[in-house]
């Protein structure tokens, strides 16, 4: 939305105006790796939601160093503050609008999947939600010592202080230009930059502060924090599979092993990973080591915060369709079919010209059965640990796979029985 004011909220509504409705409620929280994206999309159009009975708000929030960096005397985590101050209208607001403040549920892809899952293990947030769906969560604590480095890094590439003031000095637009070159390796070998994100993850995100964010999400939620919410999470099968596309060539004649040993990947880990994932060594080194981007950002999360909830009520899923456009399940590709707009602009372009329609119903419906019901309608991985569904195609049964995460299993923290 132009203008001067970034914060604000998009609603849908089935009911304006009926405090007696009652409805549930959907809060979607937009992706963008923390430092772009925006709830206006197309895609997050709430129509669907509405004619199935769900009120529906899309949220914005600070982006980048405005959200997320560390300013000495100013309040941490200003975006995740954002978030609060939204569910925190919801509550007060959503009734005059047709909504039920005591059934939300909050939902987010990428970004905002970590989103959620951080305040799912956030203890202040807890009154402000009901039930969590995380889409390919990009969970990220980053550390108060690299919140202070990477400050120190954009002030001193602005020119000036690391404080208040001195960040207030320096435009909007300066600090933005910036904030990428503070946190990004400088170098042409795209082998480099992937070595860099999985080995420090995102650069602007919420920060364990010892306040807001008492302890990082994992060890939150393996303490019981927001065990009495019902959670479903899960990714698409090579959400960043892509980066290494242009890269076979170069890499043909390199072993999966060696390529992965140049990203320093233990040989015990290296070894277990190669044996697990059979079927995509077959399809070169490029790829391979894509897919190995994929399961260490997104696809590992799954299991380990499954796992960490141990009975609390936690189903999860994995969106297998590949795209006919870009060869695999990609990122953001499930978006649409969850909001059920195979017909917003655009996707065409990830999805073809013929999305199927029963995939939607079918990721969809899940969603409205987790928003209505409070369970999406398959066993959940809390009762046996690796049930998984999988969203796959025009299959008109659901197919729900015994062991569903097993080709990360090297990934997954040390002590994880699953």
């Amino acid at each position: 939305m132009p203008g001067e004011a970034t914060l604000n909220v998009n609603l849908f509504t089935p009911a304006p105006g009926d405090p007696d409705a009652t409805l549930p409620v959907l809060v979607w929280i937009h992706g963008g790796g923390f430092i772009s994206g925006s709830p206006a999309s197309p895609w997050y159009d709430g129509r669907a939601f509405n004619r199935d009975g769900v009120v529906t708000v899309t949220i914005s929030y600070r982006l980048g160093f405005d959200g997320f960096g560390h300013i000495h005397s100013a309040p941490s985590n200003r975006g995740v503050r954002d978030w609060l101050a939204a569910l925190e209208w919801v509550r007060e607001n959503i009734a005059a609008f047709g909504g039920d403040p005591a059934r939300v549920t909050i939902a987010g892809q990428s970004a905002g999947g970590g989103a959620v899952l951080t305040l799912l293990g956030m203890p202040a947030a807890q009154h402000l939600f009901h039930a969590v769906y995380a889409l390919s969560s990009a969970v990220v604590n980053v550390p108060r010592e690299r919140a202070r480095t990477l400050s120190a890094k954009l002030a001193h590439l602005a020119g000036v202080e690391p404080t208040r003031d001195g960040f207030a000095s320096v435009s909007e637009e300066t600090l933005h230009a910036l904030q990428e070159k503070a946190a990004t390796p400088v170098s042409k070998d795209r082998l480099a930059v992937v070595h860099a994100l999985l080995a420090d993850g995102l650069s602007w995100g919420p920060e364990v502060d010892g306040d807001l964010l008492p302890e990082p999400t994992i060890d939150a939620l393996r303490a019981g924090v927001g065990a009495d919410k019902p959670l479903v999470l899960g990714s698409t099968d090579d959400e960043f599979t892509m980066v290494l596309d242009s890269a076979p060539r170069a890499l043909r004649l390199v072993p999966a092993a060696l390529a992965l040993a140049t990203l320093d990947v233990p040989r015990a880990r290296r070894r277990a990973y190669l044996a697990d994932n059979p079927a995509q060594r077959r399809k070169g080194t490029s790829a391979l080591l894509g897919r190995y981007v994929t399961d260490v950002v997104f696809r590992s999360t799954v299991p380990e915060v499954a796992d960490a909830r141990g009975d609390a009520p936690t189903w999860v899923y994995r969106f297998s369709w590949a795209s006919p456009t870009r060869t695999w399940a990609l990122h953001c590709l499930d978006v649409p079919f969850w909001f059920d707009c195979l017909d917003e602009p655009h996707v065409t372009t990830i999805a073809g010209d013929a999305p199927p329609q029963r995939l939607a119903d079918a990721v969809h419906g899940a969603a409205v059965a987790l928003i209505r019901e409070g369970a999406p309608g398959w066993r959940p991985w809390s009762e046996v640990a690796g049930t998984t569904r999988i969203f796959g195609g025009e299959a008109s049964r659901p197919d729900v796979a015994a062991d569903g995460y097993a080709s990360v299993r090297a990934l997954v923290s040390a002590g994880t029985v699953w």
